[in-house]
């Protein structure tokens, strides 16, 4: 799904995404941007002790507490989503129904907001002062740059009801993140897996803006399936906010910003252009075209920016040195020879 000219495609066009495909888990994984150092051991029995037995309470109630009370905010300004795809998916809904149809989103950017506007028949607007509903993100992906304050304080300005995705403001390796008087202002959509190493267990959470309505909140929150999350969704959600668990967070950080200049380098010596970016993940682009499907095979996966808005480009996640010594070995091997002058 190409965000340059995705709004041509049918409702129903593949979305692209890292990870794991149809040959299983790649041995060196650069395409999805879960905490390499990860799953984070002390959430992990947490997880693994959780009662599957018993439906969650359906309204979560403890959880909202625990998590409004890490936040300082009150419980009712919790909502709980299955995952951050889900929200941006729920959040378009919202916008249909309450008969919006002008919206924002950053370009490049993650697929699954062009695709939510889509699937509800939003139409992308680039006019500021009259957009009613949109998506921020914060680092941005797939450049890991920070967002535009001033775009985003134009929005606000006209009143537009925006999501901003913190996805991965937890493996922010720079930079100071989004201030405070926009933060209030917005759906902060927080999903906790990424950060932890767990992004097979899918829950995140939101917390509604300072002055939102109740009854937009009650709308967005019926817009949910019953139980969103399960029993190990409310597990990882509980361990996000333990103390131990933000030092662990925390302390992995200066070992994501060694490996990042590792990966930079590498991808510089063989000839790669690297974007700037502030996450534990960034842009490049090679000398000359690399084959994929070449690199899949022999276990390495990139991902390829084109579906994120940035043809020619692709994003890598930091990675251990082993990961990176492989990947140069591969690329060392596509790349073109010399042409030899005859004799």
């Amino acid at each position: 799904m190409n965000e340059g000219a995705g709004m041509d495609e049918g409702v129903g066009a593949r979305r692209e995404h890292g990870g794991p495909d149809a040959l299983g888990v790649p041995c060196w994984d650069f395409s999805t941007n879960t905490h390499p150092c990860g799953p984070c051991p002390l959430a992990c029995p947490e997880i693994a002790q959780a009662a599957r037995q018993h439906y969650p309470d359906p309204a979560y109630t403890a959880l909202r507490q625990a998590l409004a009370q890490w936040h300082g905010v009150s419980a009712e300004r919790i909502l709980i989503a299955a995952s951050g795809s889900e929200w941006i998916m729920r959040f378009a809904a919202w916008a249909c129904r309450r008969g919006w149809r002008r919206a924002w989103w950053p370009t490049p950017g993650y697929g699954d907001y062009a695709h939510a506007a889509r699937v509800w028949g939003l139409q992308r607007c680039d006019n500021a002062s009259v957009v009613e509903v949109g998506w921020l993100c914060d680092p941005g992906s797939p450049t890991g740059e920070p967002l535009d304050a001033a775009q985003a304080h134009a929005l606000l300005s006209a009143a537009a009801q925006l999501t901003l995705d913190l996805a991965y403001e937890p493996l922010r390796l720079e930079g100071s993140g989004v201030p405070d008087d926009i933060r209030r202002r917005c759906w902060q959509l927080i999903t906790p897996n990424k950060a932890l190493g767990l992004t097979g267990v899918r829950a995140a959470y939101v917390i509604a803006p300072e002055h939102a309505s109740l009854q937009d909140i009650a709308a967005l929150n019926a817009l949910a399936p019953s139980w969103p999350i399960g029993a190990d969704g409310v597990a990882m959600l509980r361990a996000w906010v333990r103390p131990a668990v933000q030092q662990w967070l925390c302390s992995s950080l200066p070992t994501l910003r060694q490996w990042k200049v590792e990966l930079m380098m590498c991808l510089q010596a063989l000839g790669w252009v690297v974007a700037p970016g502030q996450a534990s993940f960034l842009c490049a682009s090679p000398p000359a075209p690399i084959s994929a499907q070449a690199l899949r095979a022999a276990g390495v996966k990139l991902r390829d920016a084109t579906s994120l808005g940035m043809p020619g480009w692709w994003r890598l996640s930091v990675q251990p040195p082993s990961a990176v010594a492989a990947l140069a070995r591969q690329l060392r091997r596509q790349a073109p020879r010399p042409v030899q002058e005859e004799r």
